[in-house]
């Protein structure tokens, strides 16, 4: 008789090939939709070619941070169009906004007949930027869902973590095709812009269609998924040292088609896991015991089932009981907490929890400094006199950034040999790092102290971007995080603008105003440049304040949220008791 669907079999080889297949999808399509990335490589020729200030300029970037203010659209959209409509939907918004900024260049520019006759209003300009940063929301919410679906929990913020992890080298990606097609032409960054996302949703969607509506259908086997997600982990680890490497430096001509083809063959190795995991299966259907069994699965013995449920109760409910023991005593870092983890929060919920005001206050305070600091690292680098060294002060960053989204699946890793700690408890320690380099660089500037500053704001931003995911499911629920994720994320238009707005002034505030020409355009301008450590040595000081206000509220978000995080571990270790004992139900 063959094996019932999802006990063995074609059922559970068919699932292990859906879950491979549609990893393997997001990280193709988060290594090519980090678009907002690559700014810097066209910025100078669209400022010329709109005729712009450098303040107009820094509103287009602000622009696409404003786009991910309109993130949670893509949660709404979720909820009345299937996942690989809101994937084409995206790729049609990326393909449109960047399309018309490509034209600007090419229509528009000094040398175009066209560009003397023919003007495009700006704040047309300004909202197809804020679409462009749209459409990246737009993609990472599919990513998130998908990753969600389609694998336990687990395992999730592994699946999470590698995905988010791609996303970080978009601009390495990027490169490589510029340097490939195009070197000498900033245009040709636009236009992959356009393409390449969409190429990317378009090769990703057979296997997003084989994706389950649902996670009730998941049959993990979280012994199997670790070593695979290790080799994956490994795979991710040498793709970014090779890009590092060679995406350093410009190179053309075959030399960079080779590069390219290295990276291609990199990019696509993960597909050898759909293609093996069924031929593994076979000797895989032992269950870690550090993950508690499928509660989903029909098979189990409904009285365990029971006995599980009863006490992950009960560990529930004296959980509650000392809440409330210690909320009558006053205790105000016990006020309003989260009692467990997963329990699904709607958007007017969401809102009213102070522990999301907590973790909005960390990520304002925290990742979203990094980013603005990784905008403003052309300049920073100029006042600095370290102009030559920015190639290598960007690669630094996108580096740094890369491994440090790597690294957000330690947790989860630790997690399987018996070490467990609260997820927010990590957040507060990668927080750390943050004020540390701001302090640093505000006491000491020069060209060493730049690279180890710009690498520990990396590594901790990077880590942030990527664990913030699975913060958000955990603490708010997975099924909600569609719209609960991008409502988090509002920050980041507002620090850019607000953070962006201060180093402004500070930089403006101690510059002079000179003539320059640009070289390629002939074009002469006036604008304020700054030089010397003045430029951005309140800046830094500033930056780090706020970093540290954004440590202090990760460090009470992780101390209310602790118990929950408790109570989870001491079900699922009630869970593996359990299972040890296995309840006969048949009849005598």
């Amino acid at each position: 008789m063959m094996p019932p669907l999802g006990r063995g079999g074609g059922g559970d080889e068919g699932e292990a090939w859906r879950r491979w297949a549609v990893l393997v999808s997001t990280v193709w399509i988060q290594a090519l939709t980090g678009t907002n990335f690559d700014f810097s490589a066209y910025s100078s020729a669209l400022k010329s070619s709109l005729g712009i200030s450098q303040e107009a300029l820094n509103c287009l970037a602000t622009a696409s941070d404003l786009g991910k203010a309109f993130g949670w659209s893509s949660g709404l959209a979720l909820l009345y169009m299937p996942l690989h409509g809101v994937l084409m939907v995206s790729a049609a918004l990326g393909l449109g906004a960047y399309a018309a900024q490509y034209c600007c260049l090419i229509f528009l520019s000094p040398s175009s007949a066209a560009g003397s006759s023919f003007a495009i209003p700006y704040p047309l300009v300004f909202l197809v930027c804020l679409i462009a940063g749209c459409s990246i929301c737009w993609f990472n919410t599919v990513c998130f869902v998908l990753c969600i679906r389609s694998f336990s929990a687990s395992n999730r913020p592994l699946a999470l973590s590698l995905s988010i992890s791609f996303n970080g080298l978009s601009a390495a990606f990027y490169t490589l095709f510029a340097n490939a097609f195009s070197p000498t032409s900033p245009s040709v960054y636009l236009l992959l812009n356009a393409v390449l996302p969409l190429a990317a949703s378009i090769l990703a969607l057979p296997a997003i269609l084989l994706c389950h509506t649902q996670d009730s259908n998941l049959q993990s086997v979280p012994r199997y998924d670790r070593r695979v997600f290790l080799g994956l982990y490994i795979l991710a680890f040498i793709t970014g040292i090779y890009l590092v490497v060679f995406g350093s430096f410009t190179t053309t001509g075959s030399a960079a088609w080779v590069i390219l083809t290295g990276a291609m063959v990199l990019l696509a190795l993960p597909l050898i896991i759909p293609a093996c995991s069924s031929c593994s299966y076979v000797d895989t259907h032992s269950i870690d015991s550090a993950s508690p069994p499928n509660h989903d699965d029909p098979h189990k013995p409904l009285l365990a089932s029971n006995n599980l449920q009863n006490e992950s109760n009960a560990v529930t409910e004296k959980t509650m009981e000392q809440q409330v023991q210690r909320t009558s005593c006053g205790t105000i870092l016990d006020k309003g907490r989260l009692v467990v983890l997963g329990e699904e929060h709607s958007a007017k919920r969401l809102i009213g929890c102070v522990d999301f005001w907590l973790y909005y206050t960390a990520y304002f305070c925290g990742a979203t400094v990094g980013l603005v600091y990784s905008n403003n690292l052309g300049q920073i680098a100029q006042s600095l006199h370290q102009q030559s060294q920015l190639t290598m002060l960007l690669a630094v960053y996108s580096s740094f950034s890369f491994f440090g989204r790597l690294l957000s699946a330690l947790p989860d890793l630790l997690h399987s040999w018996k070490v467990s700690f609260a997820r927010t408890g990590w957040l507060a320690a990668a927080l750390v790092p943050m004020p540390m380099a701001f302090f640093l660089m505000w006491k000491q500037q020069d060209g060493s102290t730049l690279v180890v500053g710009t690498a520990l704001i990396g590594l901790s931003s990077g880590f942030i971007f990527a664990a913030a995911v699975s913060v958000t499911s955990e603490l708010f629920g997975p099924n909600s995080i569609g719209v609960n994720h991008n409502i988090l994320i509002t920050n980041i238009p507002l620090g850019s603008l607000l953070y962006g707005q201060i180093a402004a002034m500070v930089y403006d505030a101690n510059g002079q105003r000179m003539t320059v020409t640009d070289n390629h355009t002939g074009i002469i301008d006036t604008m304020i440049v700054c030089m010397g450590i003045k430029c951005y040595s309140t800046t830094f000081f500033v930056w780090g304040c706020i970093t540290f206000l954004g440590l202090a509220s990760s460090m009470v978000l992780f101390i209310r949220t602790k118990p929950a995080y408790a109570s989870t571990a001491a079900s699922r270790s009630s869970c593996k008791h359990l299972t040890k004992f296995p309840v006969n139900r048949e009849t005598p």
